[in-house]
């Protein structure tokens, strides 16, 4: 799908631009013609030159870098204007609160932002920035005019800064930058006019007023799910647990706290629905009596016990009332992998069963690649390590070969 697509890479001053490294490695993979453009600070944190050889194209950071004394013509091919008209597409990452803050304001005092402002492209911004920037109010302010002006963005991620400190701000990894770019340029609409209703995250079941029981589910399987189908024209509901996850353009979002509000919001949706994905890591365990407010320290003993009960059996009941609609269910195994997946299959009355192992590098909670096996009553297809975002588009390639 990238083949031959311009792409547009601006580079602002942040310690997270050596992970354009990657990302321009991935887009030269797929075939893409990629050029670089750099703010003046830019190049404290990565070599122009790096970038150039990576690239196979001269990397642009000032507006006169073709002046001298013997030549006061600059170069076309570097002005801000062609290289706006020559791109397909304009990432800027990464997108410093500097940068970010002046595309808001009309501040064109680099190469970088007056092609912004002559670009006739979409412009994905990718921010990244410590912790309390991020949540300052006159960031989210600039973010939220960056989404009016039409412009996409994906939302920094939680982890470790560059500060030592550890919270949300860390820019998105190439491989997300990299599958928000496909998304740009895919047409399939193999899925227009279905409706899919998408499940992710987990779900917590409280003890208390602050404390509750989960499990490690980032979500991000079921957003790349629904990320895909969208782009692939199906009508997508995401219902969604608690996660850090940005809204995905053209979805309706639900968001659900426990299982009990997860089936509920299901239950609500159901009515022409062609698909249910059940991607969401639902918790299998509640407390048979949560308490109202916080149980205080001083008034537990050094042990103590909570009664459990399950949780509501989401995936049992769509079976059971499967009715004119696909489901589609996941399993996490550890061992006996194959035989558990397939005794979910049938136990449960699914379609498809995606299994994953978290043991098997690169696959499970919190990353963004998956190794998964799909399984229907008939067939058995191990994939091969993947973004999770092309694992989806695995998915429902092979829902749509199922009758």
């Amino acid at each position: 799908m990238l083949k031959g697509k311009k792409i547009l890479v601006g580079v602002s001053g942040g310690i997270a631009a050596y992970k354009i490294c990657t990302l321009i490695r991935l887009l030269k993979k797929a075939d893409a013609d990629v050029r670089v453009l750099m703010t003046p600070s830019a190049v404290n944190f990565i070599s122009p030159l790096t970038l150039s050889v990576l690239s196979g194209n001269d990397v642009h950071i000032n507006f006169f870098s073709d002046v001298s004394e013997t030549n006061t013509v600059i170069n076309a091919e570097t002005s801000h204007v062609y290289l706006a008209l020559w791109a397909d597409l304009f990432v800027i990452a990464p997108a410093t609160l500097n940068t970010i803050s002046k595309a808001v304001n009309g501040i064109t005092d680099n190469l970088l932002l007056a092609t912004l402002f002559s670009s006739r492209s979409p412009v994905i911004f990718v921010p990244a920035m410590d912790h309390d920037m991020l949540v300052h109010p006159v960031t989210q302010k600039n973010f939220e005019s960056l989404l009016s002006l039409g412009y996409d963005l994906i939302q920094p991620e939680e982890g470790e800064l560059a500060s030592g400190l550890t919270g949300y701000g860390r820019m998105a990894e190439p491989d997300t930058i990299f599958n928000r770019i496909l998304s740009k340029f895919e047409t399939q609409t193999d899925l227009a006019g279905k409706k899919i209703i998408v499940t992710a995250g987990p779900t917590h079941e409280y003890i208390d007023r602050v404390r509750y029981i989960s499990n490690p589910s980032s979500g991000k399987m079921g957003f790349e799910l629904a990320r895909a189908a969208s782009v692939r024209g199906a009508n997508v509901v995401l219902i969604s647990g608690p996660v850090g996850l940005p809204d995905i353009q053209d979805v309706k979002r639900i968001n659900v706290v426990s299982a009990d509000e997860m089936l509920s919001k299901i239950q609500e949706n159901l009515i022409g629905t062609d698909v249910v994905i059940m991607s969401a890591a639902v918790e299998d365990l509640k407390p048979v009596s949560p308490v109202k407010e916080k149980i205080k320290k001083d008034k537990l003993n050094d042990r103590f016990s909570i009664d459990f009960e399950k949780t509501v059996d989401i995936l049992h009941y769509l079976g059971k009332h499967k009715e004119g609609f696909k489901l589609i269910g996941f399993a996490v195994e550890t061992e006996n992998t194959v035989d558990n997946a397939r005794r979910k299959l049938e136990t449960k009355n699914l379609d498809m069963i995606v299994l994953n192992n978290p043991n098997e590098k690169g696959a499970g909670f919190r990353t963004d690649t998956n190794i998964v096996t799909l399984i229907t009553s008939s067939e058995e297809l191990k994939l091969q390590i993947m973004s999770k975002y092309q694992v989806a588009n695995a998915i429902l390639d092979k829902l749509l070969l199922m009758r």
